[in-house]
């Protein structure tokens, strides 16, 4: 693939790729770590001399970590650098060493081996000699990158042995290998109900690895015995070469020689004229001409980038397994045993990581090596995790406790548990949600910024085998915790809990300051308890957690699975409890007026039009909230409480009479709204949740009575906002999106944005039923459907294999799938065939004949499954009477299902296409089932540094700075390669916006080869089919179509349509935007049905009136032209008209646009008849004049169909370009730019037109982005309209009177702007009432739109105070967007009116970033191509959360 970046046959990759594809760490970089990196050369060890690029900052050890994975060095090792003689100490920086300077000459120097750095040794010759491909990852469960092997031509020359040589073929013969066109095989055409899967996992084009030697083994003499080993023998191998020649080899502190021992004889003497080589290969091509010339070809052959060989950080796991169960070759190397480990003492897992986070923080390099520590002992922790669970759960490890009902077992430095089943949690399902919410927990307080002195031990949850097993490291001092009752718990470290007991001492007092802060971040409220003793103890976490003092001296918080508050909506039975004990004065209460109370309390809380049968019972007791609800339903209280202060202020005078008399209306107004949106201060705004409330078994104090009802009524109040606000807002979103959930994964991380558990499935389902819009949410209903049968099935699953033994896995689970998805499916009888089975197999039929699970049957596992799914997601025969009644129902494809089932259960199955609806026969055998693999839930640790940096880009973005956006997604690409080497999800996202923004600057080169990288992270850290994945093949797409490479582009738009039929079928959105590229691309009558479908899906889903239908009737029309069909194209270009005249009206210029091209096809119509008429009978079609896009109007139109042209528009852009149409329009008369109230601003209508032509200088410069022909003065570049080119009907070559060349066109790229700070300072923006305040990189942000205001805190705490009546706002979580009064209460004041007041009321925000992983879906979203010519989309009202068409967060914009 190093390769691909380089050669190309289009006009633009003439241009040198800005980043290489193989320097992860060096390609893009930021400018401090630039100026520090000096070349030096390398030489000695026997390698040829080399240079080699350091960086100042590196250790030694960094360097000679960098030459070991060098060709020229590798796989040599026990190596150390020398200076004129000296050797390097490896801890010293490279800039600290004296007389080391650019040009310096650096030696390898071999170092004497040891016992165990020589198995390393030959374990790196035996990594470097293994032919490692996709089928090696598929057979290891890994998701394998097909990038490669997609985008690989076959040349005459591509078996030349020099790699060089390779690359010039390659680079030679592009231009003609490229630019055929790509037939789509017929399963790919529109229409079409095949769904292949070989086609998914194309074999590799690296061609198989030759045979280096026969055999290579430890000898049958070692291990040396103690007379050698005393005289420095290591290892005794054997060593059949490829002539048949046997060797036995000694390992030994200088090196590897050959001994004298044969088969039969032990001989350890060197054999004679045996050289001593420091290399085992060097060996090898000593004894073995053939060798030597395996190896020489290995070494020359075209290196892969680093982000397709190194490992991920984390399993991704592919559901789909090698067509060949069985090797085809025989593992050479098996035998030589340096593959397993030697028996060393078990990590300290949890020590190893408490390490890592207590590494300091001073500095930028201090934290890259602190995220990088933290990542890498994770990521081992989740490998050991899911070996463990194997070992474990297989049977190797004995219980430590003997308890069968709650067996613990102790493996590899791991405590390995299920957890007890408690009946008050609701038995196994209870069990398994604690497990689960002790992860969530354990996220939580890890994510806490400023909290140094709290940790918790790490953690993970594995499935296997329908087992889940929850594995910590092991806490510290506590071993002896349990063998002396009689001590007391502050003497075993036990500090803070119910049963820590009074103590007092400087300890626990820290301890306190810590959990006191973490609650302030986690909106957990200070309360009191009661224990069964009578103590009144005060806690700030759920009454199970504890907090300790390690033996580390560390304090540790155990136990965190009720951090979140409760959700009241499956809380029924703690709806009568009174909850509150202790004190006279309640045991005097009458008991009348406690019953009144209790009838109160079941009302209080509930909206009054809440009809949503809830609350409910739930199969388990441990039903919490989400964080992100939390968040979204504190920014919703205090929309209500900012609304109700300004009520309140204007019924006393008017808000500017009160905030100019500083008397104590004020103060009473934010009293008054504090104590009406239920805030736990009178005083001040503040949203707390108490967790034990709704917890049974739980009791308070009497005087915290008040308390609790005011709890109580918050949470009832956020368990029915998911209800009432969230769900109908996920449901809008998915109405109105193009890049709608595909699949259960992205579902899932849609509901979880939005603080939507997935035990809503239900509700979400019926609210979807009862929308206007069903017909149009078929997609996401189907999603639903499908998820809620597959979760019901994976729970029957896991108690289905309880009683399976492991001889009889895969014929079980191949039942088991068969029963699932062929209707009426009954096993067949246990007779002559399972007999013959046996006996060709060599055994009898055993007793697995009588097995219970081979009597389950299709109806009765459905029935199992319905009745989950009726007690877990309350739907009534939602999912009918088997799976055709889901196929027919909601259009579900049995793949589709299949796919998510073994995702979800670790089952992999064998390459190869699968007939499911063949009732005679079992489409599912015991041998396509290859391997259950364990599934690990675990944290996910964030890179700060890099993940602050792509923020700050998308921030960028959004006010249309280009070249700032681009430098810090180069430095935010930096930095997580420093991290992570790339291979991590943001680090995916981060590189898609790169290519994006490349594109955007007229670079399509640059964006092609970042796109390619991110094409292969996204397959090897997502998956290969995952949603993501298949929106960045669309985006290499187009790069590649930008690059002339026209062949390419229409595979990897195919590999996409393949993808996304597989994942979920043909009725998508997505499919519409995929089919209408394949419509540009191709050619012939294929063109026409890709067009024709994307119409047909954008209609449905959209409407007629819609801007996707209206842009694919103009495609079809523009086709129809190009065929001469000019009677059709009018047809569709009046349809599109119509679609713009009803959005737009009848004088917007993309409507004035459609009327000039309608008006063109007309004339080209009436001339051809006329021409025709002319001619007679005997003209020939061939005398008809078509209209031809050119090659940039096609490019330009599939990047609006895609959204690269639009990646981040903003509602208040739109509001402002609204708002002040009328002003614009007078604008346009002058130059372009004039500067009103303060702001820069550009004529739209001229824009917008020269944009929609598609002509002028971007449609002469091929195709390249506006940006490129701006001045380069121009600093502020705004996507919206730089990006908004429209290429319509006049962008075609048949009336070049019609084009238009407006001298403008070099002024786009500052169109519309608002008035934007470059450098990090507070900018303030005011035109005609309108006030904003932004500040970029987490600085506050007040936003004042039609009349309110906004305060942006960007994952962080906003703090807003108010003289005479402090009103402080503290909000943390993720995507926050906080509306306030301008910071200052104010809120329908004019901008003059808010100048002169913010000198009268000392209001201030303050903003502190709280650095989280930006939401993967934020950055996946694009833009529709109604926003390019917006001004019919209509004002949207910001939803609370910034679900809805509102700035996130995180710094983009949603739709």
């Amino acid at each position: 693939m190093k390769d691909k970046v380089r050669r190309g046959g289009g006009k633009n990759q003439a241009k040198t790729d800005v980043i290489s594809l193989t320097g992860g760490k060096e390609a893009v970089g930021m400018k401090q770590d630039e100026d520090t990196s000096f070349p030096v050369k390398i030489q000695g060890a026997g390698v040829e001399p080399f240079e080699l690029q350091v960086h100042g900052f590196w250790l030694v050890q960094d360097a000679v970590m960098t030459l070991l994975s060098r060709d020229e060095v590798c796989p040599r090792s026990s190596l150390s650098l020398s200076l004129a003689g000296t050797t390097l100490d490896p801890l010293a920086q490279l800039q600290g060493i004296k007389g080391l300077k650019p040009g310096a000459i650096l030696r390898l120097v071999e170092e004497p081996y040891t016992a165990r750095s020589a198995r390393l040794h030959l374990a790196r010759v035996l990594e470097l000699l293994r032919t490692s491909g996709p089928q090696d990852a598929l057979r290891e469960g890994r998701s394998p990158s097909v990038l490669e092997t997609l985008t690989h031509t076959q040349t005459p020359d591509s078996s030349l042995p020099n790699g060089k040589s390779l690359k010039r073929s390659l680079s030679n013969t592009k231009t003609e290998t490229t630019n055929q066109d790509v037939a789509p095989p017929e399963y790919l055409l529109p229409g079409s109900s095949e769904r292949p899967l070989m086609g998914l996992l194309p074999q590799s084009s690296q061609p198989e690895g030759p045979g280096y030697v026969k055999d290579l083994s430890l000898s049958c003499w070692d291990p040396p015995p103690g007379h050698r080993k005393l005289q420095g023998d290591f290892l005794y191998i054997t060593v059949v070469t490829t002539e048949g020649r046997r060797c036995d080899v000694t390992s030994c502190p200088k090196g590897f020689f050959l001994n004298r021992s044969t088969q039969d004889v032990f001989d350890p003497r060197p054999a004679q004229s045996a050289p001593v080589c420091h290399s085992f290969t060097d060996l090898l091509c000593h004894i073995s001409p053939a060798f030597k010339q395996s190896f020489t070809t290995l070494k020359n052959r075209p290196q892969l980038p680093p982000v397709e060989v190194m490992p991920t950080p984390y399993h991704t796991l592919s559901w789909l397994g090698p067509p060949c169960a069985s090797r085809t070759h025989k593992n050479t190397f098996s035998r030589l045993g340096v593959d397993e480990p030697p028996a060393t003492q078990a990590p300290d897992w949890n020590e190893e990581m408490q390490a890592a986070r207590d590494l300091p923080l001073g500095s930028l390099e201090e934290r890259l090596q602190r995220d990088k520590a933290l990542l890498q002992v994770n990521s081992a922790f989740v490998r050991a995790v899911a070996q463990g669970a194997e070992t474990v759960v297989d049977g190797f490890v004995e219980s430590v406790n003997g308890n069968p009902e709650d067996p613990a077992f102790l493996w590899g430095g791991l405590f390995m548990s299920q957890g007890a089943a408690s009946v008050m949690f609701g038995g196994e399902r209870g069990r398994r949600a604690a497990q689960r919410l002790e992860l969530k927990g354990v996220q939580a307080y890890s994510n806490i910024e400023g909290q140094q002195g709290l940790h918790t031990l790490p953690t993970a949850i594995v499935d296997y085998r329908g087992v889940r097993l929850s594995a910590q490291g092991l806490a510290p001092g506590l071993e002896g915790s349990g063998q002396d009752q009689a001590t007391t718990p502050a003497s075993r470290g036990l500090l803070y809990g119910v049963n820590a007991g009074p103590q007092e001492s400087p300890q626990r007092r820290r301890l306190l300051e810590l959990l006191a802060h973490a609650a302030k971040s986690l909106c957990l409220q200070r309360h009191v308890v009661v224990t069964p003793n009578n103590h009144q103890v005060p806690l700030f976490t759920s009454v199970d957690a504890q907090g300790l003092l390690g033996a580390d001296g560390r304090f540790y918080i155990l136990d965190v699975f009720r951090t979140f508050p409760a959700d009241a909506n499956f809380c029924p039975e703690a709806e009568t409890d009174s909850q509150t004990v202790g004190g006279e004065e309640e045991r005097n209460k009458s008991c009348e007026e406690e019953d009144e109370e209790k009838k109160g309390s079941i009302e209080v809380g509930w909206p009054r039009d809440y009809h949503s049968a809830l609350p409910k019972s739930f199969p388990h007791g441990l039903c919490r909230l989400r964080p992100e609800l939390v968040q979204a339903f504190i920014q919703h209280k205090h929309c209500q409480f900012t609304q109700r202060v300004r009520e309140i202020l204007d019924d006393n005078g008017g808000f500017e009479e009160c905030a100019a008399a500083s008397d104590s209306r004020s103060t009473m107004a934010v009293r008054a709204a504090c104590k009406e949106v239920g805030s736990v201060s009178d005083i001040i705004f503040e949203m707390r949740f108490n967790p034990n409330v709704f917890s049974p078994g739980v009791s308070f104090p009497a005087v915290e009575s008040k308390s609790m009802k005011l709890q109580e009524t918050l949470q009832r109040e956020a368990a029915s906002f998911i209800i009432t606000h969230q769900i109908p807002a996920f449901v809008e979103y998915c109405q109105q999106t193009n890049e709608a959930p595909m699949d259960g994964a992205t579902l899932k991380q849609a509901l979880h944005q939005r603080g939507i558990n997935l035990r809503y499935l239900g509700h979400v389902m019926k609210t979807i039923s009862q929308s206007e819009y069903k017909e149009r949410l078929r997609h996401i209903m189907r999603l639903v459907a499908g998820e809620i049968f597959i979760r019901s099935t994976r729970r029957v699953f896991t108690s289905f294999l309880q009683g399976v033994d492991v001889p009889s896995l895969s014929a079980a689970v191949s039942h088991f799938l068969c029963c699932l998805l062929v209707p009426h499916f009954t096993p067949t009888p246990v007779g002559e065939e399972t007999k013959k089975k046996s006996r060709r197999r060599g055994r009898g039929a055993g007793a697995s004949e009588s097995t219970p699970w081979s009597t389950l049957t299709g109806a009765e596992l459905w029935n199992l499954v319905c009745q989950d799914a009726v007690e877990t997601y309350n739907i009534c025969d939602s999912l009918g009477s088997g799976p055709n009644h889901l196929v027919e129902q909601y259009g579900l494809q049995k793949l589709s299902l299949l796919r998510e089932f073994c995702l979800k259960t670790g089952v992999q199955l064998r390459l190869r296409d699968y007939v499911l609806d063949n009732q005679n026969k079992a489409p599912i055998g015991p041998d396509d089932v290859l391997n259950i693999f364990p599934v690990v839930k675990h944290i996910h640790l964030p890179t700060v540094d890099a993940s602050n940096a792509h923020r700050a880009a998308q921030t960028s973005i959004q006010k249309g700075l280009l070249d700032q956006a681009h430098e810090h997604l180069k430095e935010a690409a930096y930095l997580f390669g420093r991290v992570c080497d790339d291979l991590h999800p943001e680090a995916c996202y981060c590189h898609s916006l790169l290519a994006k923004v490349a594109y955007l600057q007229g670079k399509p080169a640059e964006a092609r080869s970042v796109q390619l990288k991110t094409v292969v992270i996204s397959e090897r850290v997502l998956g290969f089919d995952h949603p993501n994945t298949i929106q960045q093949y669309a985006l290499l797409g187009v790069y590649m179509f930008a690059g002339g490479e026209t062949a390419l582009a229409q595979k990897c738009l195919l590999r996409a349509r393949l993808l996304t039929l597989t994942v979920h079928g043909e009725d998508h959105p997505f499919i519409a935007t995929l089919d209408s590229c394949l419509g540009l691309v191709l050619t012939g009558e294929q063109k026409g049905q890709y067009l024709k479908n994307a119409l047909r899906l954008n209609t449905s889903f959209f409407g007629a009136t819609n801007l996707h239908t209206a842009l694919n009737h103009h495609l079809l029309a523009q086709w129809m032209c190009s065929k001469g069909d000019y009677r059709s194209a009018m047809t569709h270009e009046k349809e599109a008209l119509t679609a713009f005249t009803s959005l737009f009206g009848e004088d917007h210029s993309q409507t004035r646009c459609s009327q000039e091209f309608l008006s063109t096809i007309t004339k080209q119509a009436v001339k051809v008849e006329r021409s025709l008429r002319q001619a007679g009978a005997d003209c020939t079609e061939q005398e008809v004049e078509c209209i031809t896009p050119t090659t940039d109007t096609v490019l330009e139109q599939m990047v609006l169909v895609t959204g690269i042209r639009r990646l981040a528009l903003s509602d208040r852009f739109q509001e402002y370009k609204q708002k002040h149409q009328e002003l614009k329009a007078a604008v346009a008369k002058e130059l372009g730019f004039k500067l009103v109230n303060g702001l820069w601003t550009v004529d739209e209508a001229e824009i917008i037109s020269d944009l929609e032509t598609g002509c002028g200088k971007e449609a002469e410069n091929g195709g390249s982005s506006a940006v490129g022909n701006a001045s380069e003065s121009q600093q502020e570049q705004p996507v919206e309209e730089s990006s908004a080119a429209v290429v319509s009907a006049n962008g075609h070559e048949v009336e070049p009177a019609e084009q238009k060349t407006d001298s403008e066109d070099g002024d786009r790229a500052a169109s519309d702007a608002e008035v934007q700070v470059v450098n990090r300072e507070s900018e303030v923006q005011t035109v005609n009432g309108e006030s904003e305040v932004q500040t970029v990189n987490g600085e506050s942000e007040v936003q004042t739109v039609n009349g309110e205001s906004e305060v942006q805190t960007v994952n962080g705490e906003s703090e807003v105070e108010v003289v005479n009546g402090e009103s402080e706002v503290r909000a943390t979580g993720e995507e926050t967007e906080t509306s306030t009064a301008n910071g200052e209460l104010k809120s329908d004041a004019t901008a003059d009116e808010m100048r002169s007041e913010s000198d009268e009321v000392n209001g201030k925000v303050n903003v502190a970033v709280d650095d989280v992983l930006t939401s993967p879906s934020v950055l996946k979203r694009k833009g529709t191509w109604a926003d390019i010519v917006s001004n019919a989309a209509g004002d949207k009202d910001a939803a609370v959360n910034g679900e809805k068409d509102a700035v996130t967060a995180n710094g983009a914009a949603e739709e």
